[in-house]
C-alpha cells in the first residue's frame, strides 16, 4: 500500500449502526447480518471504493466490499456477517478507484467517437501492468492475463473497453489498485452480537417455594422441575426465579409486608442472607445446590433458560454484614440503615453503599457472585433496581462477564427516568423493562412503540414487556379481569419480541390492596400453592399466542412494526413483516375489555407484500378462522363472548402478484 497523503481526500461519515457516534456498542444477534451504511465521497467525479473493515471475537481484521446504493447522496451499503456470539469492531474505509475512474473516462471518449484515445489506453494499461507486477497468486495471474488482452486490443478501443469494463476486470483491479488516499471513519465502532434469546423469548416468573401442592411445606427445586414441561408446552423459553438465596430472620416480614413475622412465615426472598450463607448459597428449604444444578439441566433439556434474580442487597443476617460492615450505610448513631422507598419501609433489607472507600472489594465480591452462578449454568440475570447503583459498576461488571461468557444476558429492572433507563441499556444491559405496563390507550401505545421501534433506539435498547410482576398489578387487570388479561397478553407478546408474565397471570389473579397497584396477600411474603388447571385458566390461550410467536418470524423483531389505520379509537391494529423468511402478521386488538368494538381497518398492500387490489387470505391463530381480506376490512371483536384480538397470519400462498 502506498504512502498515505497528509491531508483528507475521502470523507466517510454518517456511519450506521452506531450509538452516540460510537461511544457505546450496537446490539445485534449472532447468525444474522448487520446492515452497515455510510456516506463516502470526495471532490471531483472520480469513482470510489468502500469497504467495511472488521474483526470478530478472536479473529484478525477482515474486509467486505460496500455497494453504492444511492449515488445522489453518496450512500454505501454492506451486510456485515455476525457469525459468532461476542464483540465485533468495525469501521468504514473508502478510497479513489483509479481504474474504475479510468474506465468511465474512456467510455465517455469512445462514446463521443474521439479519434485519438491512445494516451488514455496507455494510462489504463500501465495501471494493470503495475498491479500485475506486485500481485501474487490467482489475482496476479489474472492481472497478467488482463494486461496481455488489453495490449492485444490496443488498436481497437471499443473491444478493449468491453474487456476493461467487464465486472471481473473492474473487481480485480478494485482489489489490486493502490489506496493512496484512503480515509476511514473514527472512532472504531463496536457491535455486541448476542445469542437469539437476547432479542426473542417468552419469560415466565415464579417463586420456587410456591411450586408445591402441600400448604404445609414450601416447594423445592424438585417441585419446580416438575412444572417445567407444562411451561415448555405453553411456549415459554425462560423460567425466571425470584431470589433463591437464604432468607434472613432479623426483622423478617409477615404477610402483606407486615412488620413482624409469625413462626411459619417464610419472609421475603429479597431479604438475602442468613447463617446458611449469602448470594452464593441457596435457601435450605428449597433444596441443595445440587438440586438447583439438576433444575438447570432439566430446563436446558427443554431448550429453556433459567434466569436468576440478581438483587444487590442483604438481610441483617447476611455474612457480609459481619465481615464487611464498611459496605453498608450508617446512621448518625452508628447503626446500619435499612432500605426505604417512602412510604414503604424494608426493615429486613440493608442496601449496599457503593460510595464506600472499600468499593473495589465490593465490586469484586459482586463479580464473584455472578461468576459463581454462571459456573452453575445460569446464562440470564434479571437485575433488581440497577438504577440505584453506579453506571460505571454495570459497565465494568457486564463487560467483564460477557468477555468471559459472551452468551450471558442481563435484564435491567429499572422503572425510572428515561435517561437512566437508556443509559443502562447503552452501557451493557441486554434487555430492559419498560413503561408498557402503564400504556393502555391507543394513543399511548402508538406513541410509546413508535419511540421504541425507531431503529436509532432499537440499536441499543431492547424492551421486555412484562404484563405484570410481583410488584405491579396494573389497574386494568384489577378492574376488568379475564378479558383484560387476554388483551394485555396479546399486546405484550406481539408488540415486543421479548415479553413476560408473572405466575398467576394464567389464572387471572387480580386481588389487589385497595387503592394500590400491589397484590393482596402477595407471594413475596407467603407461599401460594395453586391449581394450575383451575376453571377459567388461560393456559390454552397463552399456548396459542406463544405458538404464533414461534411460528411467525415477523414477530421475532421490533423495528418492522407498522401501525395501521382503523376508524375506532378503542381498537388498535398493526402489522409486522419480514422478507426472508417471508412472514406477515396482522394484529388487531379491542382495547375496551367491557364490550364489543368494531371498525374499518386499512391494510396497505405493500405492508404485507400483496399486489394492489388483490384479495388474500388470513388465518386467525386464536380461533382457527380464515378470512378473505383486502385493502379495507370490517373488524368486530367481542372480549366477552369471543376473543379480544385477532392474530392473523397472512397466507404466503396468497401473497404476490
Amino acid at each position: 500500500m502506498n504512502e498515505k497523503r497528509p491531508y483528507e481526500q475521502i470523507v466517510v461519515e454518517a456511519v450506521t449502526p452506531s450509538v452516540d457516534g460510537g461511544r457505546f456498542p450496537v446490539k445485534a444477534v449472532a447468525g444474522e447480518a448487520c446492515v452497515v451504511e455510510a456516506r463516502v465521497y470526495r471532490h471531483g467525479h472520480e469513482r470510489l471504493r468502500a469497504v467495511v473493515r472488521y474483526r470478530g471475537p478472536g479473529e484478525p481484521m477482515r474486509e467486505i466490499p460496500m455497494r453504492l446504493v444511492e449515488p445522489g447522496i453518496d450512500r454505501w451499503h454492506a451486510e456485515l456477517p455476525l457469525e459468532a456470539i461476542g464483540r465485533y469492531r468495525f469501521t468504514v474505509a473508502g478510497w479513489t478507484d483509479h481504474y474504475a475512474s479510468w474506465v468511465e473516462e474512456l467510455r465517455k471518449r469512445v462514446a463521443a467517437a474521439q479519434p485519438d484515445v491512445a494516451s488514455e489506453i496507455a494510462e489504463g494499461m500501465a495501471m494493470v501492468a503495475r498491479a500485475a507486477a506486485t500481485a501474487t497468486g490467482p489475482d496476479g495471474h489474472a492481472a497478467t492475463t488482463l494486461g496481455a488482452t488489453l495490449e492485444a486490443l490496443a488498436n481497437d478501443p471499443e473491444a478493449l473497453l468491453a474487456v476493461a469494463a467487464s465486472d471481473d476486470a473492474v473487481a480485480l483491479m478494485g482489489r489490486l489498485g493502490p489506496r493512496v488516499d484512503e480515509g476511514h471513519f473514527e472512532p472504531e465502532l463496536e457491535i455486541v452480537a448476542d445469542r437469539p434469546r437476547a432479542r426473542f423469548g417468552a419469560w415466565y416468573e415464579l417463586f420456587v417455594r410456591s411450586q408445591t401442592t402441600d400448604e404445609a411445606r414450601p416447594g423445592t427445586f424438585r417441585d419446580a422441575e416438575h412444572r417445567l414441561p407444562a411451561l415448555h408446552r405453553m411456549g415459554f423459553d425462560v423460567v425466571y426465579l425470584a431470589p433463591i438465596h437464604p432468607i434472613g430472620h432479623t426483622k423478617r416480614k409477615g404477610p402483606n409486608n407486615r412488620v413482624g413475622a409469625g413462626p411459619g412465615d417464610p419472609g421475603s426472598p429479597w431479604a438475602i442472607g442468613s447463617e446458611a450463607g449469602g448470594h452464593m448459597a441457596v435457601e435450605p428449604a428449597l433444596g441443595t445446590l445440587d438440586d438447583f444444578d439438576r433444575f438447570v439441566r432439566a430446563a436446558a433439556a427443554l431448550d429453556m433458560d433459567v434466569a436468576l434474580d440478581l438483587a444487590i442487597q442483604c438481610s441483617p443476617d447476611h455474612p457480609w454484614v459481619r465481615a464487611h460492615p464498611e459496605w453498608f450505610y450508617r446512621r448518625a448513631d452508628g447503626t446500619i440503615r435499612y432500605a426505604e422507598n417512602p412510604p414503604k419501609k424494608y426493615e429486613d433489607i440493608y442496601p449496599l453503599n457503593f460510595d464506600t472507600p472499600d468499593w473495589q472489594r465490593l465490586w469484586e465480591a459482586l463479580l464473584e457472585v455472578v461468576r459463581f452462578w454462571v459456573a452453575h449454568g445460569v446464562r440470564i440475570f434479571r437485575v433488581d433496581n440497577p438504577h440505584t447503583k453506579p453506571i460505571g459498576f454495570w459497565t465494568w461488571l457486564i463487560d467483564t462477564i460477557q468477555r468471559e461468557a459472551p452468551d450471558v444476558i442481563f435484564l435491567a429492572e429499572a422503572f425510572t427516568r428515561p435517561p437512566m433507563m437508556q443509559a443502562l441499556a447503552k452501557r451493557g444491559f441486554t434487555q430492559s423493562y419498560t413503561y408498557f405496563t402503564w400504556r393502555n390507550t391507543k394513543a399511548e401505545i402508538t406513541e410509546y412503540l413508535t419511540e421504541l421501534a425507531d431503529p436509532a433506539a432499537a440499536a441499543y435498547f431492547r424492551p421486555n414487556f412484562f404484563a405484570n410482576t410481583p410488584d405491579i398489578l396494573p389497574p386494568i387487570l384489577q378492574q376488568f379481569g379475564r378479558p383484560a388479561f387476554k388483551q394485555r397478553l396479546v399486546l405484550a407478546a406481539t408488540l415486543s419480541p421479548s415479553y413476560g408474565i408473572y405466575s398467576g397471570y394464567e389464572l387471572c389473579e387480580n386481588a389487589a390492596i385497595p387503592g394500590r397497584e400491589e397484590y393482596l396477600d402477595s407471594e413475596k411474603y407467603e407461599i401460594r400453592p395453586r391449581d394450575w388447571e383451575a376453571p377459567g385458566n388461560l393456559n390454552a390461550f397463552i399456548t396459542r399466542v406463544n405458538l404464533a410467536r414461534r411460528q411467525n418470524p415477523a414477530l421475532h423483531h421490533l423495528t418492522n412494526l407498522r401501525f395501521l389505520d382503523i376508524d375506532n379509537d378503542q381498537m388498535i391494529a398493526y402489522v409486522k413483516s419480514t422478507p426472508a423468511p417471508a412472514s406477515s402478521v396482522i394484529v388487531v386488538v379491542n382495547l375496551d375489555p367491557t364490550q364489543p368494538q368494531f371498525g374499518h381497518l386499512q391494510v396497505p398492500p405493500e405492508a404485507i407484500g400483496v399486489a394492489p387490489g388483490r384479495p388474500y387470505s388470513v388465518d386467525d391463530v386464536l380461533t382457527d378462522q380464515r378470512f378473505t381480506w383486502g385493502e379495507t376490512n370490517w373488524v368486530r371483536l367481542d372480549p366477552i363472548d369471543g376473543e379480544p384480538a385477532h392474530i392473523l397470519r397472512v397466507d404466503p400462498g396468497d401473497v404476490g402478484a
